[in-house]
């Protein structure tokens, strides 16, 4: 049996030898509040790649040290992180995986000591603390991080670089008219809310030449938020730009009731395919290979992108391919149990 979930991808040059994406998941795990590389993240991600996933996304990594989410994040604002992801991606790509980095400044929801940084003085809740409104020159300054983030992943050696503009994070709080209450060209319409992301693109194409991904949070649960359809828009914005993938996800700009089932997200992921005429993947609640299989074959999203299930269960991939009947290749010191 042919199957979707175990068909190839390739985009820009790069070949992914599945459709199943590692998504990126905060590990919490640098416990020296460095940024570094430890032994946890080659245990996590190389585990994975042994157990057939066809590309390994490395969770949030901060392009400066006030956008961490926490003190124990990963980070790559320094030349000396570079050594670690290197080493990192080395492992990796030896069991047959690809790589990605996922480039993140937490906003206003970053808990790390000292200043918090967002394009509006607006708390995420009462329980956290309120941002510095961002000067232009904050702007710069931080779009340069992005670029030289950029860098610093293709040093080390990355297939890919997602950048990180869902989940109410720095880039999400610019595109929301929730969390961007900004009177300059860094506010009011649509474009001017997209304006920050448009600069990162810009300066990101500028010094890296392989396969480009943006995750988005494609509604913001909320009368007045963002919806599926708004970001058709901006996927056709970034497309223009030489995003290559839309990678949907949806939620936490703001604190919100969430409707949660199995593929709740898929929807968003096929509407913005469909509107923007660009490649997608899907991501929540997917456990299952028919799950899988059923949305790639009917042309929702491009690549699946597995989280939670893959945390229990590093072999999914296996899981799936007997879900689906069919056969793939082990890890040859795995044959005799495959």
């Amino acid at each position: 049996m042919n199957t979707a979930l175990f068909s190839p991808f390739t985009i820009k040059g790069v070949t992914l030898k599945n459709r199943i994406v590692m998504s990126p998941m905060c590990m919490y795990s640098s416990h020296n509040e460095d940024g570094h590389v430890e032994d946890w993240h080659f245990t996590h991600y190389v585990s994975r790649a042994v157990g057939q996933v066809g590309l390994i996304m490395v969770e949030a990594t901060a392009v400066q040290p006030q956008g961490r989410i926490s003190a124990q994040d990963l980070g790559i604002w320094s030349d000396e992180h570079v050594a670690g992801f290197h080493e990192l991606n080395k492992q990796i790509n030896a069991h047959g995986a690809k790589t990605a980095i996922q480039l993140a400044h937490a906003g206003r929801k970053a808990m790390v000591d000292g200043d918090i940084y967002a394009p509006s003085a607006l708390a995420f809740n009462e329980k956290m603390r309120t941002p510095v409104e961002m000067t232009q020159e904050d702007i710069q300054e931080t779009v340069a991080a992005f670029v030289e983030g950029a860098k610093r992943s293709k040093a080390a050696g990355f297939d890919i670089i997602e950048l990180h503009g869902a989940h109410g994070y720095l880039i999400n709080e610019f595109l929301s008219p929730l969390t961007n209450r900004r009177e300059d060209q860094y506010g009011g319409s649509a474009e001017n809310r997209y304006r920050f992301l448009r600069e990162i693109i810009d300066g990101v194409n500028a010094v890296w030449d392989g396969p480009l991904f943006v995750r988005v949070s494609a509604n913001d649960y909320h009368p007045e938020g963002l919806t599926a359809e708004d970001y058709v828009t901006y996927a056709k914005w970034m497309k223009e730009q030489g995003v290559d993938l839309v990678d949907v996800s949806s939620g936490a700009v703001v604190p919100a009731a969430i409707d949660v089932f199995p593929g709740y997200q898929v929807a968003f992921a096929e509407t913005i395919k469909a509107g923007a005429n660009i490649d997608t993947g899907a991501v929540g609640l997917i456990t299952s290979g028919l799950q899988a299989e059923e949305i790639l074959r009917n042309n929702r999203a491009d690549l699946i992108f597995v989280a939670r299930e893959l945390l229990r269960d590093p072999y999914w991939p296996k899981t799936a391919a007997k879900e689906l009947g069919v056969e793939i290749e082990a890890p040859k010191q795995y044959d005799r149990a495959w």
